[in-house]
């Protein structure tokens, strides 16, 4: 008997197995695009300026391992890269330096240690050498330059050392009295020995503090907070004098943990993770902001009740419809830029008179940019940031621009206000005057060297183009200093006359390139990618504007497709969605998604057209455009890619009876969205790492947008997958990894067990014992992506 494969059979194995001879012409397989990436060639994953302005030193991860090399190459043309190895790493530069007031010496961070280098000599020194992790290097104004190991804070000042500057403790302090109790008091009434013992060693202790504070040698006494907190953050100013703490409450309760079992593991037992919250079970704890003047000691709590709106309830009306009790006193507040407080909300001025502190409400509706009186101990509001939805997590950055003539520092910073993030400015007491507008939008901002003006990314020409603008302290006009599409980030040099550049493209990772501040002598300096990778050629994508029906304009896109289109011939459809909801994938940079991209090109060669939308939610657009999803996720993103269907159908020959639709993370959330609303329209699709339920996700982003599950249910039945598992009729495919600490796998349990009692079918699991969110192992990246093809080619061909 002679078996005969079916045709399912052969174009698999062709596809899978072609052994390519001549790269330019063969079409990219399956098992090549999902392959580990060191075939493309390493990113480069971050870069720097040496000290000199001549050379550049940046980071590749090294092939084959986890290992991640530095490497130096000069600016000069036809300069040649050298990994820099063993004895001659102590002489590295780091990312992220600060600059004295002079620009003469600048400061930062390798290895947990701090370096100053005189950028007039070349000479290096080392001020620490520890195990700690020292952060978050500062100079003042007179050249002190401040730093931090944990809660605690150094100074160090050339030709003087390092002196301790200020120790935070989580204790109560010796000195307060102890609280009223009738048996002490009796004690030390009744027993002469013990009240004695006890007036000697408060006598000692105050003498102490008398020659601590008359002996210019000694450190600073410790801050004692208390023994009820835990100490947050904190921030010293660069001359030493004040501090500012942030502080929660010790042991609260911060919500349930869940347990995330782990089946593959070394010991050969099942073992446990713990993983987040669910949202609506662990609120971020309400924090306290404390002013402490470090040479007497004094802690002052700074208060919140000036700020506008902080006794107002923009969720009130839900409580009582709820029939949950009013919110009762001022509304919980934290000092943080973004939801996991990983980002500095403290600036100090350079002169250590001003500091400006990011205020957020944990409803996430409103956000205070404040400074502080340091005679008064207040807080003073600067701008305010209040959004029915949710305000939003790009626009956070601030800081101080130097003194300029008699005027002292100016406060900046991003703001939403107009729709989209722009850059604002207040000299002095003065209101605020915006240096940028426009249907476009900022990121990034830097100060120039000179503190005169900025340089930020910008997406001026259309929303995926980005370049690095410069606009003067003044105002004026805008200024684009690149003309490269796709710029990742940049960094000034230590002259302040050059850009350091990452930049990339759709199938170009980022590389290097320098170019003149005022836009001249643009150099190329890298291009990591490998020989194989390069000379491919590759499906450029189109991008594409798709008209909405639905009243919200342009929803832009990547098209991919074929050179030359059959006459009369109907293309299948596969329509790709892009992960985090808020994320931009509609750019001219190289991709997040660069395997998706290759199975892409994949697809088309194996007829199908393919379009990847940045609906509404996705960054980069416009403040509107990002919180169309409030409490309603899934309805106006499938409205989009309903309107992507229709487009393509139209005005690129695609076939509406033969659609597809998949995507990861949020994008598997919109694929469960379109099979169970849109029934018949699309007729596969695959749902990678999905959201099934949202009262299951974390609160820090689901609470912005649905509020939480107690207050607002509604907004989680109307966007949950789950309450919609009925209209499943189409052929799905679901494929998660069993280790996701951040969409857990539980997601996919509950949901196929839905699907079960439902008695639907059509549908399908693949677990993955050793992934996590995303994934890392080439085979896994393989078995899921040939599973999604097999179903295409199954229900589309």
């Amino acid at each position: 008997m002679r078996l005969v494969p079916n045709a399912l059979t052969l174009s698999l194995a062709a596809l899978f197995l072609m052994a390519p001879s001549a790269h330019a012409q063969t079409p990219i397989t399956l098992a090549q695009a999902m392959a580990d990436p060191d075939w493309i060639g390493p990113p480069v994953e971050q870069a720097w300026w040496a000290w000199d302005g001549q050379r550049v030193q940046y980071q590749l991860k090294r092939e084959g391992a986890t290992v991640r090399d530095i490497w130096q190459q000069g600016t000069g043309a036809n300069a040649v890269a050298a990994k820099i190895d063993g004895a001659a790493r102590a002489d590295l530069d780091a990312a992220q330096p600060v600059y004295d007031a002079q620009r003469t010496r600048m400061a930062y961070v390798r290895n947990g240690d701090v370096f100053v280098r005189d950028l007039r000599s070349g000479a290096l020194t080392q001020v620490t050498r520890s195990n700690d992790n020292e952060s978050r290097p500062q100079w003042s104004r007179d050249g002190n330059l401040v730093f931090r190991v944990d809660n605690n804070w150094y100074q160090w000042r050339a030709g003087q050392g390092v002196s301790q500057a200020a120790q935070l403790k989580a204790e109560n302090d010796p000195a307060k009295p102890p609280k009223a109790d009738d048996l002490r008091d009796r004690q030390l009434a009744t027993i002469r020995t013990l009240k004695d013992d006890r007036a000697r060693r408060d006598a000692a202790r105050e003498q102490d503090e008398a020659w601590r504070r008359a002996d210019g040698s000694r450190a600073p006494a410790p801050i004692y907070l208390g023994s009820d907190v835990e100490i947050s953050d904190s921030a010293l100013s660069p001359d030493g004098r004040w501090m500012l703490a942030v502080t929660q409450a010790k042991g609260a309760d911060a919500g349930q943990v869940g347990k995330m079992p782990k089946y593959v593991t070394e010991s050969g037992y099942e073992e446990f993770e713990e993983v987040r919250t669910r949202v609506g079970r662990g609120a971020p704890l309400p924090q306290k902001l404390w002013l402490i003047d470090i040479a007497g000691g004094k802690v002052t709590e700074l208060k919140y009740d000036r700020l506008p709106g902080i006794a107002d309830d923009p969720l009130a009306a839900m409580r009582q419809a709820a029939k949950k009790d009013p919110l009762k006193g001022d509304r919980a507040v934290r000092i943080e830029t973004d939801g996991d407080g990983s980002g500095p909300a403290i600036r100090w001025s350079d002169d250590g008179r001003q500091a400006a502190v990011l205020v957020r409400a944990v409803d996430n509706k409103d956000r205070w940019l404040t400074t502080v009186d340091l005679a008064q101990a207040t807080l003073v509001v600067r701008n305010r940031s209040s959004d029915p939805a949710w305000v939003g997590w790009n626009t956070t950055d601030f800081g101080w621009l130097p003194a300029s003539g008699n005027a002292g520092p100016a406060l900046w910073w991003l703001s939403e206000q107009s729709g989209y993030a722009h850059l604002y400015l207040s000299e002095g007491n003065g209101a605020a005057r915006a240096l940028t507008s426009g249907s476009w939008e900022v990121s990034s901002p830097q100060v120039s060297a000179d503190g005169r003006g900025f340089y930020f990314a910008c997406n001026r020409k259309w929303p995926g183009d980005y370049e690095v603008c410069a606009v003067d302290r003044n105002g004026g006009a805008v200024r684009e200093v690149t003309a490269l599409d796709g710029v990742e980030d940049f960094t000034l040099s230590p002259d302040g006359k050059r850009l350091l550049l990452r930049y990339s493209s759709s199938y170009m990772p980022a590389q290097l390139a320098v170019i003149g501040t005022d836009g001249e002598g643009l150099s190329k300096l890298t291009d990591t990618r490998t020989p194989e990778f390069k000379q491919r050629e590759w499906i450029q994508p189109e991008f594409v504007q798709v008209p909405s029906k639905h009243g919200a304009g342009t929803i832009w896109g990547k098209f991919y497709g074929p050179k030359n289109y059959e006459p009369g011939k109907k293309y299948p459809i596969v329509m790709f969605v892009h992960g985090a909801g808020y994320l931009q994938n509609v750019t001219a940079r190289y991709p997040n998604y660069f395997r998706e991209q290759m199975f892409h090109n994949l697809l088309v060669q194996q007829g199908y057209v393919v379009l990847d939308l940045d609906y509404r939610a996705s960054a980069g657009l416009g403040r509107d455009w990002r919180t169309a999803i409030y409490r309603q996720m899934g309805h106006p993103e499938l409205e989009d890619y309903l309107d992507g269907r229709d487009w393509l159908i139209t005005q690129k020959q695609g076939d509406g009876d033969r659609a597809g639709i998949y995507g990861g993370s949020y994008g598997g959330f919109m694929t469960f969205m379109a099979l169970f609303r849109e029934p018949g329209k699309f007729k596969a699709g695959a749902a990678l790492r999905p959201v099934t339920d949202w009262s299951q996700y974390n609160h820090e982003y689901t609470s912005n947008i649905l509020n939480t599950p107690e207050l607002d249910p509604e907004a989680y039945k109307k966007s949950s997958p789950i309450e919609y598992a009925d209209g499943l009729q189409d052929h799905l495919l679901i494929a998660h990894g069993m280790i996701d600490d951040n969409v857990f796998f539980k997601d996919s349990v509950m949901l196929s067990q839905r699907l079960i009692e439902l008695r639907k079918d059509k549908w399908e699991l693949a677990p993955y014992p050793m992934e996590r969110h995303g994934f890392t192992h080439p085979d896994s990246w393989y078995d899921e992506y040939r599973r999604i093809y097999e179903l295409f080619e199954r229900n589309l061909k």
